[in-house]
């Protein structure tokens, strides 16, 4: 398995100014880290990858659909748009050799129907992300989509619906995203509930139960560790906090206090605890 660290912490964008944040993240021995794609040049992506190479870092993704680019959307221009938008992500995936393109892909994050989702929306978003999953195979990254705990999304919250709905769109390039997090809310047993989707799950998301350090909460992590052994996954594992520094990821994720002291606190204690899970 390979240990990343998700910039979201730190960043919507990534730019020179965090190339210190780059070599420490390195220094301290993670394998990788996950970048934010929302916008930015080619250029500038291709010369992030080179950064990361020269730094013997790997990379994955992470991006977020609005409103008015939803995959599940009844309006066919709004679903064009989701798709062109996934496309135009995932050509900037290649351009810094991101292996895995992960978020709630399915849908507009925090944006509710006042109902749960209907059967029209999962073929529309199925046919959506058919498209995009053929495009993602072509550029060399694979999709893995993350489903939410029913406060920020209503159209994937389980592990279960997750799986489904990925087995429907049935895609080698597509696959879903493990969370802690929303596994802790969601989940009567979040143990069971991530051996059951075993054959899906492409990639994990490590983030404590209040988005804090890894291994000060509640999630119940030796369970966590034991399983992803007994499934024998071996991808990626990344570390995903959440701070104020940015105000509006900090208000889409409600985070309305300091949940630790220091940003570096999350990346060196949440290493060192993972790899003491690993073990």
């Amino acid at each position: 398995m390979k240990i990343g660290m998700n910039l979201l912490l730190w960043t919507a964008k990534v730019t020179e100014a965090h190339d210190p944040l780059l070599a420490a993240l390195r220094q301290t021995g993670f394998d990788g880290v996950e970048i934010p794609v929302f916008e930015g040049t080619s250029a500038e992506y291709q010369a992030l990858g080179g950064k990361l190479r020269n730094l013997g870092l790997g990379a994955t993704a992470v991006t977020v659909m609005a409103p008015e680019a939803s995959p599940i959307s009844p309006d066919p221009k709004i679903r064009q748009a989701a798709v062109d938008r996934l496309k135009w992500v995932l050509d900037r995936c290649a351009d810094f050799n991101a292996e895995v393109l992960c978020g709630p892909l399915h849908s507009p994050l925090g944006v509710f129907s006042g109902a749960p989702p209907t059967r029209d929306e999962r073929l529309r978003g199925r046919e959506t992300m058919q498209q995009v999953a053929a495009h993602a195979a072509a550029v060399k990254v694979t999709l893995a989509v993350e489903y939410l705990n029913r406060f920020e999304s209503y159209f994937l919250t389980t592990a279960a619906d997750t799986a489904k709905w990925v087995g429907e769109i049935n895609h080698p390039a597509c696959g879903m995203l493990w969370d802690t997090f929303h596994a802790h809310i969601e989940e009567k047993d979040s143990a069971a509930a991530l051996e059951a989707v075993r054959r899906h799950v492409v990639h994990v998301h490590l983030s404590e139960n209040d988005r804090g350090t890894p291994g000060t909460g509640q999630v119940k992590w030796a369970e966590t560790f034991a399983t992803l052994k007994k499934i024998r996954y071996d991808r990626w594992l990344v570390i995903e906090a959440f701070g104020r520094a940015l105000p509006d990821l900090a208000a889409a994720t409600r985070v309305w206090r300091d949940l630790f002291a220091d940003p570096k606190d999350v990346y060196t204690d949440g290493l060192a605890f993972i790899r003491r899970g690993i073990r």
